[in-house]
């Protein structure tokens, strides 16, 4: 999530003081992403150095002191709100990575493993149901906000589903680890790195 370009995004409506601008950032955003002061006046800090925002040069330091966007941090935010963010490479996720460590050691029982982080995204997506329905009615920002997390979480428990009825094909065909199952389709063969593997098996 860009800060940066938030704050620029709430300047560009008008100028507007430090704290103003952290109260307005949790608003607009859902009050999904609480957000500190010290990241705020850090970040119109860095936006005024780059030339993007400029202080009208009272109130201090403090959150009194007033913030405007300038024509460049204009440019700027429009760059930014049409350039695509980078997903060209997956993401270091921590439980596709259980998940594939979990594979590897004796003593872990995959399914268990699975079950246990299907549970806890079944659970969060009930809370964040529950959140949309008495809290964000008629909250649009909020509404939009929880459903991002609501489609992203779903799409966590839909790979968990893949992931297992991979694990039980590799066993039923013989194979106990997903390494068992490439060497059994691919030799010895080396592979490669992620996320050039994946290019190389979409082309073959």
């Amino acid at each position: 999530m860009s800060v940066r370009h938030a704050l620029l995004a709430l300047l560009s409506e008008g100028p507007k003081y430090g704290l103003r601008l952290r109260e307005e950032f949790e608003t607009r955003t859902g009050d999904v992403w609480p957000l500190n002061g010290g990241q705020v006046y850090t970040t119109l800090q860095r936006l005024e150095r780059d030339g993007l925002v400029e202080s009208d040069g009272t109130g201090g330091e403090g959150p009194r002191k007033g913030f405007r966007i300038t024509a460049e941090g204009e440019r700027e935010l429009a760059v930014w709100l049409r350039t695509p963010p980078d997903l060209s490479s997956p993401p270091r996720d921590e439980l596709v990575m259980k998940i594939l460590v979990a594979l590897y050691v004796p003593s872990a029982d995959v399914h268990a493993v699975i079950q246990a982080h299907r549970r806890y995204l079944v659970e969060l997506m009930q809370q964040w149901t529950r959140i949309k329905e008495y809290d964000a009615e008629g909250d649009l920002n909020m509404s939009l906000a929880i459903d991002a997390e609501l489609f992203r979480l779903d799409g966590v428990a839909r790979w968990l589903d893949a992931a297992e009825a991979r694990v039980n094909r590799a066993a039923t065909e013989g194979a106990t680890t997903w390494a068992d199952a490439v060497q059994a389709s691919t030799g010895n063969q080396t592979r490669a790195p992620l996320p050039r593997q994946w290019r190389e098996r979409v082309r073959r």
